[in-house]
């Protein structure tokens, strides 16, 4: 790895030209000072935004791209109109070349998947790669993976996921065996797709030291934290997330409104603001902000296209923590000793159970 960090962004992707990424790479640097950018995109328009920000043009070099992948582009459009022009392609590009140790983009995620499958290759004995979120919950954080790559998903893919879910989990939570969980419509063993019971079986079977495999999970366990790493396919994870941060935004709307009822709503606003203030922020999307692209042979991180600087500098932080802990190569590791054990072929499970 690179001494210091380096960071490869994509300085045009997101809403609104992406105005938010300059700033939140200021806010970003205050917490990794040692950081080193290589930024692509629009060199002009780049330029403008390094000058009102001394901090960023100090740490940062700028390529020029002529080719900008728009948020509603398609992901094979893009991959022929923007290869090897665009500010998406050429960040990942550094990546695979070794001129940054990992690349950042707010950009659109279909393309971005794409692109970087195209560029660095899923690992060996990885079919699919995946998107992987860090989930608040009462208990702390865990992740929740596959929020976004494909939809739908086999037996091994899913078990693939439980793998690369825990390497990152011992990376960023620092916990020897983590705990993982298929989720599933109920907990007991005969309910749910016959995909993900037969992934409970394998899961089971193969006792991998690298985790402890809990069993199915359901829907409100997300928020519980009752495991470290919930397992999904791209579809239903998607609209997990999505149904979670529009949760969010419901219950802050629930309480403004509360807020401006009266006048004692006010005052008691005023006296328990330091409670409302904690809520606030445990419950801001912006400091989750960043999916972690898992089985491709270097790291991509994507931001939400939609975010601000303080959401766009936590996908920096992010990415920083992913290449410190050498991520790509333990679950490398972790993938290959599982193939080494794994079960070959699941047994035959049972009719699946109607959900109660």
């Amino acid at each position: 790895m690179a001494n210091p960090l380096t960071l490869a962004i994509d300085a045009m992707g997101g809403d609104n030209e992406a105005a938010f990424v300059v700033p939140g790479l200021d806010i970003a640097l205050v917490r990794n000072p040692d950081m080193r950018l290589i930024l692509f995109g629009d060199g002009g328009l780049i330029e403008r935004r390094l000058a009102q920000h001394a901090r960023v043009r100090a740490a940062s070099s700028v390529v020029h791209c002529d080719i900008t992948v728009s948020m509603r582009e398609k992901p094979s459009e893009a991959l022929r109109r923007g290869r090897r022009s665009s500010s998406m392609w050429r960040a990942i590009e550094a990546v695979k070349l070794g001129e940054a140790d990992a690349a950042v983009s707010a950009g659109n995620t279909g393309a971005l998947m794409a692109m970087a499958k195209f560029v660095l290759k899923t690992m060996a004995q990885i079919e699919r790669p995946a998107i992987a979120a860090i989930w608040p919950t009462v208990r702390g954080e865990s992740i929740v993976l596959d929020v976004g790559a494909t939809i739908g998903a086999d037996a091994q893919q899913l078990v693939d996921f439980a793998v690369m879910g825990a390497a990152m989990a011992q990376a960023v939570f620092g916990i020897t065996r983590p705990r993982v969980g298929l989720l599933n419509i109920g907990v007991e063993e005969v309910k749910g797709l016959e995909e993900v019971r037969r992934a409970g079986q394998m899961l089971r079977a193969s006792d991998l030291p690298g985790l402890e495999y809990h069993g199915f999970v359901e829907g409100a366990d997300l928020g519980r934290g009752t495991v470290d790493v919930v397992v999904t396919e791209g579809f239903s994870g998607n609209i997990a997330l999505k149904t979670a941060e529009g949760t969010a935004k419901q219950i802050a709307a629930y309480l403004r409104a509360a807020i401006a009822r009266s006048i004692w709503a006010r005052i008691g606003y005023v006296i328990a603001s330091s409670a409302f203030r904690a809520l606030r922020e445990k419950m801001d999307p912006r400091r989750a902000n960043g999916g972690v692209f898992l089985g491709l042979n270097g790291m991509v991180i994507k931001s939400h296209g939609g975010t601000d600087p303080q959401g766009f500098a936590s996908a920096v932080d992010l990415a920083v923590d992913m290449a410190r802990s050498n991520l790509v190569s333990r679950i490398a590791a972790d993938i290959g000793a599982f193939h080494a054990v794994a079960v070959p072929t699941p047994v035959a499970v049972e009719p699946k159970a109607a959900a109660s």
